[in-house]
């Protein structure tokens, strides 16, 4: 019989051959041998199975997350106000200047306890956010507080329109007041929210109870601030984490910082966004500090009733009358160069005329941060924790972006050295050459005189207060100014309806619930099967491949005659394999 031979030149060359007596054996396995290659490749194929199974199935739930936040994120559609599964509701945000009522909606919970309401603006048939806002603040009403209801009927009108009539009963509505009803007498603010709860039941059914209308704290609407804006990054999806997700902010303590932590601890809000108070992966422990006056209206306000008091003393120190006439003004560098300007009572009028230095307005305006020698504090003396500036990410909103978009047109990442070179030139520029570029329609089309008066006046101030009040590096790179995150315009009240809301999910987990745990069987027993399935057929074709192969060895067997094969029958040893290298 003739030889089969095997050869190979490159990279080394080498030839062997095989007799043909040896083929039988080599090609026909052992009982023994055929069970370990076929156990061999049920273990392999098993490990593939789990391992490709589960990283699959773990980049399905992820790749859904995704593309589920990002169509609601980036939904601009007209809400569909047929669909029976839609669920709706108001905030009604009470401001110092004025009032504005938001409308939301959600679609169904899924019934999954580790996963938030997805809530979002309702939009109109234009796609546009349904939102109305009327001035001025219902403060104003101080006087009158039986006009407070007359007073949100508009809003609630609007928004009655827009919902459903058969939907009003189970629509949630929230009244929350801010800043102008705080600083109000107690009685005051009482008075108006009295009125609210007597009359609002009275002309609209929408779920609302005592509790529905009330006047927030600084602290409330800094957390729902900090919900808002995190639950559009998606930052709330942690079905996938392996271990409870907490966010919090650290608080060192060792004896000498007893008294120190007890002043953090109330500037601490520990909440859970979660529907179920047992469970913690939502609980999240946020550091949370408000400044009243030192926003850029109350901080200027604060600086001419200084001018006003400092100038009138050195006056009459100095028998000078400087900034008493516009023929001897006080000259102000924070206002642009030869911008005339009065401020001040009748009785104590005082005529300001800019110099536009943005550096030494910098300068003066230190003090009004009320800083003190303190480690970690802040504006007024007030306590920051540390921050690890370099696994961090700040967002800035209203006049943040204001002052720096709307005429320095950098709004978005922030670069201090930009900005305060922008701001420095902005300052040095001639009054009427402002008012030429603002004729000509260069800066932002909201933009008005009174922004163009005191923009160089709050570029220094935010600046200041960013870092020097908050201690944020020049350098640093990771915060934004911004008013809108996927072209959706930021606000508190919906972080306030997302927490309010919270515990809303349980009536459809229950529901999921009652559909019988046999239908939640037969999903986990389909999704099961189909691993299963998969395992019954590989074992089949293994099955007839050893089948095949033992029949093959019998036939092979039987051909074979003693003469050809004796050290088969003999159990000697082979002939010799002969290789040549």
């Amino acid at each position: 019989m003739g030889r089969i031979s095997f050869s190979c030149l490159f990279p080394a060359s080498w030839h062997f051959s095989l007799s043909s007596q040896i083929l039988p054996r080599l090609m026909i396995p052992s009982l023994r041998q055929l069970l370990f290659i076929g156990l061999v490749l049920f273990l392999t194929g098993l490990l593939y199975l789990l391992v490709t199974g589960k990283g699959h199935a773990s980049w399905i739930r992820e790749e859904n997350h995704f593309h589920r936040h990002l169509a609601r994120v980036t939904d601009v559609d007209a809400t569909d106000t047929s669909n029976p599964n839609l669920n709706y509701g108001l905030v009604v945000d009470c401001g110092s200047s004025g009032s504005r009522v938001f409308v939301y909606c959600w679609p169904r919970h899924n019934g999954n306890p580790h996963e938030l309401l997805e809530i979002q603006q309702m939009r109109d048939q234009h796609g546009k956010p349904v939102v109305m806002k009327i001035k001025p603040g219902i403060s104003e009403l101080a006087k009158t507080p039986e006009k407070a209801s007359d007073y949100i009927y508009p809003l609630l009108s609007f928004a009655a329109q827009h919902i459903p009539k058969h939907k009003h009963q189970e629509t949630p509505l929230y009244i929350l007041c801010t800043a102008g009803m705080r600083i109000l007498p107690e009685s005051q603010q009482e008075a108006l929210l009295e009125d609210l709860r007597t009359d609002i039941p009275v002309h609209f059914d929408f779920l609302f109870s005592d509790s529905h209308v009330e006047v927030i704290s600084g602290k409330q609407e800094g957390v729902y601030a900090w919900i808002g804006i995190n639950f559009v990054l998606g930052r709330f999806n942690h079905e996938d984490s392996d271990e409870e997700a907490v966010v919090e902010v650290h608080v060192p303590g060792s004896d000498k910082q007893e008294a120190l932590e007890e002043v953090a601890k109330n500037l601490l809000a520990e909440f859970n966004l979660g529907c179920d108070a047992h469970r913690t992966e939502h609980v999240y422990r946020v550091y949370v500090s408000t400044f009243l006056g030192f926003g850029g209206n109350a901080a200027r306000q604060r600086y001419e009733e200084s001018l006003i008091k400092n100038t009138a003393t050195r006056n009459k120190l100095l028998g000078q009358h400087i900034g008493k006439t516009a023929e001897s003004p006080l000259l102000d560098p924070c206002l642009p160069i030869d911008l005339q300007d009065e401020i001040g009572p009748s009785t104590q009028k005082l005529y300001l005329r800019g110099t536009g230095d943005f550096d030494l307005c910098r300068q003066i305006l230190q003090p009004f941060l009320n800083r003190t020698n303190e480690t970690q504090s802040s504006l007024n003396g007030v306590y920051q924790p540390a921050i690890d500036y370099n696994n961090s990410q700040f967002y800035g909103f209203s006049e943040f972006y204001y002052c720096m978009e709307d005429v320095l047109r950098m709004g978005g990442e922030y670069n201090a050295l930009k900005y305060a070179q922008a701001a420095k030139g902005y300052c040095a520029t001639q009054w009427t050459t402002l008012l030429d570029r603002f004729d000509s329609g260069l800066y932002a089309s909201h933009t008005d005189l009174h922004r163009l008066k005191y923009q160089c006046f709050k570029s220094a101030w935010m600046y200041e207060v960013l870092h020097s009040g908050f201690s944020f590096p020049t350098n640093y790179k990771n915060l934004k100014t911004a008013l809108l995150v996927y072209d959706k315009e930021i606000q508190w009240t919906l972080g306030a309806i997302l927490y309010r809301t919270r515990f809303l999910p349980l009536r459809d987990i229950q529901q999921e619930s009652l559909k019988g745990v046999h239908s939640h069987w037969r999903h986990s027993f389909s999704f099961v099967n189909n691993y299963y399935l998969f395992l019954a057929c590989f074992f089949i074709v293994l099955l007839s491949i050893m089948l095949y192969l033992l029949r093959l060895r019998h036939i092979t067997a039987q051909r074979c005659t003693p003469s050809s094969v004796p050290w088969l029958e003999q159990g000697l040893g082979s002939p010799t394999l002969l290789i040549n290298l």
